[in-house]
């Protein structure tokens, strides 16, 4: 935990002032880009141009272009400060379940900025790209071998552009043997991208039960499966942390209706190089490089969801196609009984370049050791807070650690506040109210990157929040976070009514000192 100049006992609250400034010490207060003001300055030199606008007649601009003028120090302070207002995976553990954020290795980054691979274009000639086309080549052959799989479809961006990919894949399926169907069953733990990608794509969705010990119905899978079933989608390990068992006896039931398995691989990382998704009866599946292969999330940089496809699906794969020739390699665009493009060219080359870079500094033996390392920390976890906090479901988690609210029953405190009070303590929150089949929910991935050390620091921290919580220190809670750059927001009115777009007329209001609303 932060140790200096930040108490971390129960009871042991300080109220200071706030500053004068609205800045926290190194943190620097910090305005929207647009209310620096400058609007009649340039931070560049830019000659007068030699030819006028004539030409564009009525659309010549007449009024000011409505950009603030900083300088290059002062753009940069800019968005410095604003980094260091946000968590970041290279500050501490970044606890979000089912979301694998684990640490970006900066080899990977050099790789990915190699001129051979950063520098290309993906309309140049494709014999003048042989080397990126190879590389693709490899990541397909290395995501292939992983799964059991015999095909791969690079080009998605992203878990759920794969999940639309995989459900073409399917729909193409059954409409090239003349047999189109209508329904597609989901799980109630699966990730709310399932039922939004199956029902995207036209199909009715339904809900398969799930059993008290978090996992499949099997018996309400059987009743619902029928001549209209298209596909299932089950993720595996489920969102609760937990492997399916079943799972081989799912895929059975599965085929013999006639339907496809789709799998979710969001929780790859938990299995990856100890089992084959292809042995367990899975016909398609989405592998997030930017979980299990640490290509940077969000703000660091694109997604890339690959699809990898059984013998049933391959052939209608989407384009482009990777092909081999004596003379080397091509790219097929529009190979016969592709499903279609899943995009313009060809997907995230960085990405691409920046998952096979944390493949082979693995090896075979070293993404084994991944998935067993995830699993150990999270059950180490759950070891640690389960004295305190009540865990969902008996018995050995898989790469996540899954909590109920019950243990807050009295306190007056919710799973909200308690996460909330995290921030104080230096750690982002956990995932909260997912999956929706756990009340209360909080949902812990700690990844495999997180050292021992880590660990404790992390749950020392949470077993004190808790040990508050049940002590009646409610108000730590009610009002957290009290150190963030921000108060608690009204998160519902934030997503109902956002709002997105600066006006001068918000300039009164931008006055105000950032960090003390």
């Amino acid at each position: 935990m932060q140790s200096i100049g930040r108490p971390t006992q129960p009871h042991a609250v300080e109220i200071k002032p706030d500053t004068l400034t609205g800045a926290r010490g190194l943190l620097q207060d910090e305005l929207l880009i647009f209310e620096h003001g400058g609007w009649d300055k340039t931070g560049v030199d830019l000659p007068q141009a030699e030819l006028d606008a004539s030409d564009l007649g009525d659309l010549v601009r007449t009024d000011v272009i409505g950009l603030p003028g900083l300088s290059e120090p002062e753009a940069l302070r800019h968005y410095v400060r604003l980094s260091q207002k946000n968590h970041a995976i290279d500050l501490a553990l970044y606890p979000l379940g089912s979301c694998t954020m684990k640490h970006n290795p900066r080899l990977n980054e050099k790789m990915a900025r190699l001129p051979g691979f950063a520098d290309i274009h993906p309309l140049q000639p494709q014999s003048t790209v042989q080397g990126a086309i190879a590389l693709m080549d490899q990541l397909a052959h290395w995501l292939k071998t992983l799964t059991g799989m015999p095909a791969v479809a690079l080009s998605p961006k992203a878990g759920a552009h794969g999940e639309l990919c995989g459900l073409l894949a399917i729909r193409a399926a059954h409409e090239a043997r003349g047999d189109a169907r209508k329904r597609v069953l989901v799980p109630t733990s699966a990730h709310g991208t399932n039922p939004a990608t199956a029902a995207f794509v036209g199909y009715v969705v339904e809900e398969i039960a799930q059993t008290a010990d978090g996992r499949v119905d099997l018996g309400d899978l059987a009743a619902k499966l029928g001549p209209d079933v298209a596909a299932i989608m089950v993720t595996n390990p489920n969102t609760c942390g937990l492997f399916e068992r079943e799972v081989v006896e799912i895929a059975k039931l599965t085929h013999a209706a006639g339907a496809y398995f789709y799998c979710d691989g969001a929780n790859f990382n938990a299995i990856v190089g100890r089992v084959r998704p292809a042995d367990l009866g899975v016909d398609a599946m989405h592998i997030n490089l930017h979980k299990t292969f640490s290509t940077p999330h969000g703000g660091g940089g694109p997604g890339a969801g690959p699809v990898v496809l059984s013998h049933a699906l391959a052939p209608f794969a989407p384009a482009p196609w990777i092909i081999h020739h004596e003379d080397g390699l091509s790219l097929d665009e529009d190979p016969v009984g592709a499903c279609g493009r899943m995009s313009a060219f060809h997907g995230q080359m960085g990405m691409y370049v920046r998952a096979l870079s944390y493949m082979l500094s693995h090896g075979a033996d070293g993404l084994r050791q991944v998935a067993e390392d995830a699993v150990l920390n999270a059950n180490y976890i759950k070891a640690r807070l389960s004295d305190l906090m009540t865990p969902a479901f008996d018995g050995p988690c898989m790469h996540e650690a899954l909590f109920d609210d019950s243990w807050l029953d009295g306190t007056g405190v919710t799973t909200l506040d308690f996460a909330k009070a995290m921030i104080d303590e230096g750690f982002h929150p956990m995932t909260m109210y997912f999956p929706l089949v756990v009340h209360g929910a909080m949902l812990i991935e700690p990844t495999e990157t997180e050292s021992r050390d880590e660990l404790d620091r992390f749950c020392e921290a949470l077993r004190l929040l808790a040990q508050a919580a049940k002590e009646g220190d409610v108000e730590r809670f009610k009002g957290a976070p009290f150190h963030a750059p921000l108060r608690r927001l009204d998160e519902t009115l934030a997503a109902r009514r956002p709002r997105l777009k600066w006006t001068p007329a918000d300039e009164a209001a931008a006055k105000k000192p950032r960090a003390a609303e």
